[in-house]
């Protein structure tokens, strides 16, 4: 079994920055793609970025390019996502996903990922 544990969400202006940690455990990290979701209230989840298995490739929603950076540790099984420029429509739960795919791309459907994290909120005031 596969555990996935966000940290880092929580409340910033508007324009400030916060980066979100996700420590897996439980099968080969650095065999896998890894991304992150967020679903906002009344909204439904929506990819935000993704990254192979080696960190070579990474693939960026449009709404997040140029503000967010994805990177991942290997060695530590972690996986990070710095958010700058954080704007009010950014707030939401925030989701670590790992892929199901050995060395699989950095796909964008969440039905692709095969373990979730339980989530961090992140909150945007305006």
């Amino acid at each position: 079994q596969v555990q996935l544990v966000e940290s880092g969400g929580g409340l910033v202006q508007a324009g400030g920055s916060l980066r979100l940690s996700c420590a897996a455990s439980g099968r080969t990290f650095d065999d896998y793609a890894m991304g992150w979701f967020r679903q906002a209230p009344v909204k439904e989840r929506e990819f935000v970025v993704g990254i192979s298995w080696r960190g070579a490739r990474t693939n960026y929603a449009d709404f997040v390019k140029g503000r967010f950076t994805i990177s991942r540790d290997n060695a530590k099984n972690t996986v990070y996502l710095r958010m700058n420029s954080l704007k009010p429509e950014d707030t939401a739960v925030y989701y670590c996903a790992a892929g199901k795919l050995l060395r699989g791309p950095p796909v964008s459907r969440s039905d692709e990922y095969a373990y979730w994290g339980q989530g961090t909120q992140v909150t945007v005031s305006s």
